[in-house]
């Protein structure tokens, strides 16, 4: 039963303090090291005071859900809906994860006819780590595991390798958005799950304040600059850590080790600044491009695998 003291609100850009703190709290519990930032409030297509829950027990918040839903069609036509939140875990047995997921599917089902209309949507959301709570919860209500994925991660210490290119790598430039962003659909066009980014929505990708352009990559075609093969884009969440968001080659360049030269790059620069100790990632333990032998050869190492739970819409 649901405690009558509690209030439900939405996410706000005024609370972004107190959704930071229970994120953090989650991801050291939970074991995720998923960590938040105030820019998710803020990103094209997603409406806080519509697609956002926060549940509050005085004035801390204990609870919060966010709904995204994408705006094309995946590459089989479908409407994806990222169902994402999370419960303090001295409030967990209580339904507020069912409440948060029966709103979150409700508003799913209406934002996904709005935005298109007669086309078949998926729910999809995490699974956490072997054993999570919030797996139980998604079978519970008829999802199931569609997929794994890998984090892993490298010290930025020692020996960096070097891998050569038949491309120039640069820093990414405001002249390297449009480029990046073609690639990345081409490069994605053939990955489970994914969708082309719109220019609205690449453009939330692009500006992003975790971002951290000056070490990351794009590998530029040598007979055409304004092109873009290859990339690794960069960001940082956790202080002294690394994350790299995106990596991908164009179907027609792969085959000449550019991520991984990009890759490479972008570790030696980020070593070179003595900012950041550690580079994670995390990767499809099915990808299509063998892409796993890439971070091997490079040096990271598995850390942990959670799953991603899916169901079609009601």
């Amino acid at each position: 039963m649901i405690p009558d003291t509690l209030t439900w609100t939405h996410l706000t850009p005024d609370t972004v303090q107190q959704w930071a703190a229970l994120t953090n709290l989650l991801a050291e519990v939970d074991g995720t090291e998923e960590f938040y930032s105030v820019e998710e409030l803020d990103e094209h297509g997603f409406d806080p005071e519509r697609d956002s829950w926060a549940v509050w027990d005085g004035p801390t918040m204990v609870a919060f859900g966010q709904l995204r839903v994408g705006l094309t069609l995946d590459h089989e036509g479908r409407v994806r809906c990222n169902l994402d939140g999370g419960v303090h875990p001295e409030h967990r047995g209580r339904g507020i994860g069912r409440a948060l997921m029966d709103r979150m599917e409700a508003r799913a089902t209406e934002l996904a006819g709005e935005r298109h209309p007669g086309q078949p949507a998926i729910w999809r959301g995490p699974g956490g780590l072997e054993g999570a709570l919030a797996r139980a919860l998604f079978l519970h209500r008829g999802y199931e595991v569609v997929r794994y994925f890998n984090l892993l991660g490298r010290p930025l210490s020692g020996d960096i390798p070097r891998v050569d290119s038949d491309a120039p790598l640069l820093s990414p430039g405001p002249e390297h958005e449009e480029a990046t962003r073609l690639a990345h659909n081409a490069a994605f066009a053939d990955h489970w799950g994914s969708a082309p980014a719109s220019p609205e929505r690449w453009r939330d990708t692009w500006t992003a304040r975790s971002n951290r352009m000056d070490v990351s990559t794009v590998a530029v075609d040598p007979a055409d600059p304004t092109r873009v093969l290859a990339y690794v884009l960069a960001a940082q969440w956790v202080p002294r850590e690394l994350y790299v968001n995106l990596v991908g080659t164009v179907p027609d360049a792969r085959g000449r080790g550019l991520a991984a030269a990009a890759l490479a790059r972008t570790m030696a620069l980020a070593a070179e600044t003595g900012e950041y100790d550690v580079i994670e990632l995390d990767v499809d333990s099915d990808s299509p491009t063998g892409a796993t032998r890439l971070y091997d050869r490079l040096g990271f190492a598995h850390k942990k695998t959670w799953a991603t739970m899916q169901r079609a819409a009601r």
